[in-house]
């Protein structure tokens, strides 16, 4: 490429390849190696999570992605608090400007797509700050002794210096978790971002079945725990009691309801079979006789990204309005600053109870619309967050019809442009499938010939399964799950275990069959 046509990325090479990363491994790294450092990137992650920010006041600090938090992992007050939402950032605002031609880069070719990873992890680094400096300056709020003892070490600026070192405990934790995701994609099996969903989701999900604590804005010991909390309502209730209401309440009220379990079990076959639906392209080598295979193009051929990357977008959304309508700076910016029409917010909550915004979340299971729109008994009650509100049946509809527009409409956008930036289009697929000496019995060897067989597929395939993720996360949504595990949360966290399962199975086949790793484009 002449140095004229090279993208305007180019002139930011000398800094970004000087940036700290994790080294590739030279050759072939072994199953179980992999397989140990998968293990260990866990555990450091699971511990960071109880790693708490020193000087923070957990009691008056507010979670701005407390919804989206079993989608982002991380975990509130911790240092890794920011979770993996920079790195979802960076991977957005690179796919924007690929998809809108900004960049000017082919994904093709090896240094473009060096330039553009080193890009994104420059981004990564951007978008620390950018997300710490406003939570702490609005939202997490440092604790009054931490201020008073550096009062007195900095002349009476103590409250100045402990946001910058809360701010520098959140990027120190977020670019763990970016180091940590390379680890796993370079030397481990998937994606760290991935494992970290999964390691968050199961945790919810763990604790909303067997969490023995008392249950908030409940009246007596009630366990907040799906199954402690059916033990102790039969036991301490009579049979008339429960037929007076105790049972509906186990059935369909919050926290952790039957009806959420029951649904959670649904979504998870749900995910499971939908995992295994695919087409399956015959193949054979052109010189091995009887050497075929089969290519699987899957339903969801675009993985679960573009739906982390439509929550991403969604929860930046949340983010700016509620800073627009709370935050004394940013009352004042125009249009926007503290406007109804755009969200309102009660003091305390992230959660919109109305505004433009309102249309575009998702309601939190069954309790905040489909009750609601059989009986008017259920109306202005309170979500499964404490948030009151009241809205008509009209108004719920749209909801349901907005967040699913919404969802539908930028999955479909995230898995084009995904496919695109991953090499996952139907010429990249037919240059692998040409180099790795394989080909469709019945068609002669051309990569021209693949290309026009595969373009069949692959756009349609990319669009549809943009589409149904979308809707499917979002009707997942609607029914809600326990644990605070949303049900978009739960169908990432299959969806991503399905994916690691068939990652395991074919680095085993690649260990016992070497050759494959040129198919699959392995060392």
């Amino acid at each position: 490429m002449a140095d004229e046509e090279k993208s305007r990325l180019y002139k930011l090479k000398p800094l970004i390849d000087r940036m700290p990363a994790v080294k590739q491994p030279e050759g072939h790294v072994h199953f179980r190696r992999k397989m140990v450092w998968l293990i260990l990137v866990l555990v450091i992650y699971l511990v960071m999570t109880n790693v708490m920010i020193y000087g923070l006041s957990q009691e008056q600090s507010i979670d701005l992605f407390e919804q989206f938090r079993a989608i982002f992992a991380g975990e509130m007050g911790s240092i890794v608090h920011l979770g993996i939402t920079p790195i979802v950032n960076a991977s957005i605002i690179m796919q924007l400007f690929q998809g809108a031609e900004i960049v000017d880069l082919d994904m093709k070719d090896e240094e473009d797509q060096a330039v553009f990873q080193n890009t994104q992890k420059f981004l990564v680094i951007i978008m620390l700050i950018i997300q710490a400096v406003p939570q702490v300056y609005g939202y997490l709020v440092p604790a009054e002794s931490f201020i008073s003892v550096l009062g007195t070490y900095f002349a009476g600026r103590g409250l100045l210096v402990a946001r910058i070192l809360i701010i520098l405990q959140l990027f120190i934790g977020g670019y763990f978790i970016f180091l940590m995701d390379e680890v796993v994609s370079k030397w481990g099996i998937g994606s760290g971002i991935s494992l970290f969903i999964v390691a968050g989701v199961s945790k919810g999900l763990f604790t909303g079945l067997f969490n023995w604590e008392s249950a908030p804005r409940m009246e007596g010991n009630v366990p907040a725990g799906t199954i402690p909390r059916t033990i102790y309502t039969i036991r301490h209730h009579s049979a008339s009691e429960l037929a007076g209401g105790e049972l509906e309440g186990l059935i369909i009220g919050p926290p952790n309801p039957v009806m959420g379990l029951i649904f959670t079990i649904l979504i998870l076959l749900i995910v499971a079979y939908i995992q295994g639906s695919r087409i399956e392209l015959p193949l054979a080598h052109g010189r091995a006789r009887g050497a075929r295979g089969r290519y699987p193009i899957k339903l969801i051929y675009a993985s679960v990204i573009p739906i982390i990357l439509a929550h991403a977008l969604l929860a930046n959304i949340n983010l700016f309005s509620m800073l627009f309508y709370t935050n004394p700076t940013f009352k004042n910016f125009p249009l926007l600053g503290g406007q109804d029409w755009l969200g309102v917010f009660q003091r305390g909550s992230t959660d919109p109870i109305s505004g433009a915004i309102w249309y575009l979340n998702a309601p939190e299971g069954i309790q905040e619309w489909l009750l609601p729109l059989i009986s008017e008994r259920y109306e202005g009650a309170l979500s499964p967050k404490g948030v009151s509100w009241s809205h008509s049946k009209l108004e719920m509809i749209a909801r349901v019809i907005g967040h699913m527009t919404f969802m539908a409409i930028t999955c479909v956008l995230f898995a084009k442009f995904w496919v695109q930036t991953t090499n996952m289009d139907a010429e990249s697929v037919a240059d692998q499938i040409q180099d790795s000496g394989m080909q469709i019995p019945g068609f002669r060897r051309d990569p021209r010939v693949l290309r026009r067989v595969l373009k069949r597929y692959i756009p349609t395939v990319t669009i549809f399964s943009g589409l149904f993720i979308g809707i499917v996360g979002a009707g997942s949504n609607l029914l809600g799950s326990v644990g605070g595990a949303t049900g978009i949360s739960l169908f990432l966290a299959v969806s991503i275990l399905t994916e690691l399962y068939e990652q395991i199975g074919k680095e085993q086949m690649m260990e016992m069959h070497p050759m494959l790793r040129d198919f699959f484009g392995n060392q």
